[in-house]
């Protein structure tokens, strides 16, 4: 298959700008994976659609705010001195472990490896996140405010399209400093005349996301549309709620630069499933009782643990790519939003639509779905609508 069978066209009053003014207020498309039909409703209907014994499966990974601003060590200025040049944008894609981490980083030719990179917060900024750009004019001064330094790193690997590899240097919270430095990283299709805005620390987040899983460049945005009422409701249905974490990573920013389905490949994204989730999910499976997953994050973790045949305690990294002709062993259901034209969600949901002995492809009713859901002028893309296919 080609990745221009993918696409679509979108009008561009359709991508979600802003989170509906209530989470939870959005609505949801209903559609049979078994027949391609489609009926509208809102995401308040979804604990409905749900059986007692079904398993519901969620991504808790937490998302950090990964875009940051920093400057090249050797362009380092004096206090009062004009402002310095040089300036990069650099985005935390992936945890590597022991203070190591993947980066895009902009504009990549001016950072070469062997480069340090210093990020500072302006000394009249200690709770709250930087401004766009760190450094301020001191009123009627035209000064620079002193800056604190509050990480420093060294690009230790360089890769294609901007791709770089960080050792930040020791320190005692990393995470506390991001929040002082760090921007939410929304996707590129969010147009603001500010990078992010307040709401966002919370709304570009997911109610039950880990205290300590820290690491997502971007969010699961399916789970945006939970509230603790909702996963309340769905409990008193009788339905099992369970957890997994996987760090949302590079495959979320990058393009599909190859036309052929068979030449993609996913960059690894690290993921942990917890003692408690697996039990279920052989208890699901013993049972014959469903496992839905909430977002294609989800589903690609349960996909690659059911491939590598380790349903039991454990962390790993995956880079598995569902496209149409996979045969799904665990997901029965999905609960996602609408995904960008040609991108490998879409594919994933196309995948999960096919059925046996169908004379419509999964790509053909999803694709229906989406033309039916642009006319009813659903909202697209991370802060937009969601559809549940079952």
């Amino acid at each position: 298959m080609r990745v221009s069978d993918f696409d679509f066209f979108l009008p561009s009053d359709l991508i979600a700008q802003h989170p509906p003014a209530e989470r939870g207020d959005s609505r949801m498309l209903l559609v049979d994976r078994h027949t391609g039909n489609s009926t509208d409703a809102h995401f308040r209907d979804f604990p409905a659609q749900l059986r007692p014994g079904d398993l519901l499966i969620l991504n808790n990974s937490r998302v950090i705010p990964a875009r940051l601003f920093a400057r090249r060590a050797g362009l380092r200025t004096q206090h009062n001195s004009p402002a310095p040049t040089g300036q990069v944008e650099v985005l935390l894609t992936q945890p590597l472990g022991n203070d190591r981490w993947r980066a895009l980083v902009k504009p990549g030719r001016k950072v070469p490896t062997g480069e340090h990179l210093i990020f500072e917060a302006p000394e009249n900024r200690v709770e709250a996140p930087v401004n766009r750009v760190p450094q301020v004019r001191e009123a009627n001064l035209g000064i620079r405010a002193q800056a604190r330094t509050l990480l420093e790193a060294k690009v230790i690997e360089s890769g294609d399209f901007g791709e770089r590899t960080l050792q930040f240097s020791p320190t005692q919270d990393f995470f506390g400093a991001l929040e002082q430095l760090g921007h939410m990283p929304l996707p590129p299709y969010i147009h603001r005349s500010e990078e992010d805005e307040e709401e966002d620390r919370t709304r570009y987040q997911t109610v039950y996301a880990g205290a300590n899983t820290h690491g997502s460049a971007a969010a699961p945005t399916a789970g945006l549309h939970f509230t603790p009422q909702v996963l309340e409701q769905i409990k008193a249905r009788g339905v099992q709620i369970e957890y997994l974490t996987l760090h949302v990573g590079l495959g979320t920013f990058q393009p599909v630069r190859v036309e052929d389905l068979a030449d993609i490949r996913l960059h690894e994204e690290p993921y942990t499933l917890p003692a408690t989730t697996a039990e279920a999910i052989h208890k699901a499976k013993s049972e014959g009782q469903r496992i839905i997953a909430v977002g294609t994050t989800t589903t690609r973790t349960l996909e690659h643990i059911a491939a590598i045949n380790r349903i039991e305690p454990h962390s790993g990294t995956t880079s598995i790519f569902l496209q149409p002709g996979h045969r799904f062993q665990l997901v029965n259901a999905l609960l996602t939003n609408f995904h960008l034209p040609k991108s490998t969600l879409l594919m994933l949901v196309s995948a999960l639509a096919e059925t046996e002995n169908q004379t419509t492809t999964g790509r053909e009713k999803i694709l229906r779905a989406y033309t039916h859901a642009i006319e009813q002028h659903y909202r697209f893309f991370s802060y937009g609508d969601c559809m549940f296919l079952s």
